[in-house]
């Protein structure tokens, strides 16, 4: 049983998940309160959909280090051009936009990893200085403060609240938002001739091309997906907190992909869910929101974010070398 759950990564991230919730439940009962589990689910919101669009360019044996900056870069010029228009209409056009901003810079990504054959790592790392130094550059560093009345009503808004410990607790709506397009996300990979394309190719792209797959659309449509979610996670980000700060999520590009390798996505591509990396967003985000309710320096965060990433990394790594071992292929010293 035991070697069947480690077989099975979203089965074992499912009982770790919940063995920590446990002990952090135990360290402190309130862990459990209306108040805290909402408060864990409006956190992961952000990193859940980034993580989306970064596990769909894993699949493809490809990765995506410059979700931060577009989301920033998405966000805050979103959030000027509304207030130099004095935008009054509706909370719609700024998704719209703050996802156009953030398709056009992952096509970008795309079209230098596709068409000019460049890898994937460098391209995504050049970028993420280049949209966030850009940025700061050409647009400024000022934080904006004051956002449309739509985009801050939006991010207020919830889908029911409850009385938690003598105070009214509310479950933010992005959260069902985040669900919706991880079932959407979940149903296009396994239902779609492209999601079938995306595994394909990150499994034997040679392969993939002889049986007449576009191999460079295909891996820019990855791109491009990635760029839109991280513009929309922006305008998520920006509602949520009131603020828009081009100086913010420096350095989540690692909790975003230890969340989506951690969930069994493989960084040599061909293998990846979204129901694994939901896990893996919620296991960071629990351990992330929840080190300070039991007594533990939130400066401790990045050495579990650390740790996870290493540890998503070695397990896909033990596994192939014990099916390998099965097969004859490596002695086991």
């Amino acid at each position: 049983m035991i070697g069947r759950l480690f077989a099975h990564r979203e089965a074992l991230l499912g009982v770790v998940l919940v063995v920590i919730m446990v002990l952090f439940g135990v360290a402190n009962p309130s862990f459990f309160s209306a108040a805290h589990l909402f408060g864990v689910a409006r956190s992961a919101v952000v990193l859940g959909i980034m993580a989306l669009g970064v596990m769909t360019v894993l699949v493809t044996n490809g990765i995506d280090i410059s979700v931060p900056a577009i989301e920033v870069v998405s966000m805050y010029l979103t959030t000027v051009t509304l207030n130099a228009i004095n935008f009054q209409g509706t909370v719609l056009l700024a998704i719209a936009v703050g996802c156009l901003i953030g398709a056009v810079l992952g096509l970008v990504n795309g079209i230098l990893v596709a068409w000019l054959r460049l890898p994937a790592m460098i391209v995504t790392i050049g970028t993420l200085t280049l949209y966030r130094g850009g940025l700061l550059a050409f647009v400024g560093t000022e934080r904006i403060r004051v956002l449309p009345a739509q985009m801050s009503e939006f991010g207020q808004l919830s889908l029911f609240s409850v009385n938690s410990g003598g105070r009214i607790a509310s479950l933010s709506v992005t959260v069902l938002i985040w669900a919706l397009l991880a079932v959407g996300l979940a149903l296009l990979l396994k239902r779609t001739w492209w999601g079938r394309y995306l595994y394909a190719i990150g499994d034997n792209e040679e392969a993939a091309e002889r049986l007449g797959v576009k191999i460079n659309r295909t891996r820019i449509s990855a791109f491009v997906l990635s760029g839109l979610l991280a513009g929309l996670g922006g305008i998520f980000y920006a509602s949520m907190n009131r603020a828009a700060d081009p100086s913010t999520l420096i350095g989540f590009e690692m909790s975003v992909l230890a969340a989506v390798v951690l969930g069994g996505a493989n960084v040599t591509g061909g293998r990846g869910t979204v129901t694994g990396t939901v896990l893996g967003v919620l296991l960071i985000t629990v351990v992330g929101n929840s080190l300070v309710l039991v007594g533990i320096p939130s400066a401790w965060q990045q050495v579990f974010v650390g740790g996870f990433l290493l540890i998503g990394v070695v397990m896909p790594a033990f596994r192939d070398r014990r099916e390998r071992i099965k097969r004859g292929k490596v002695v086991d010293d």
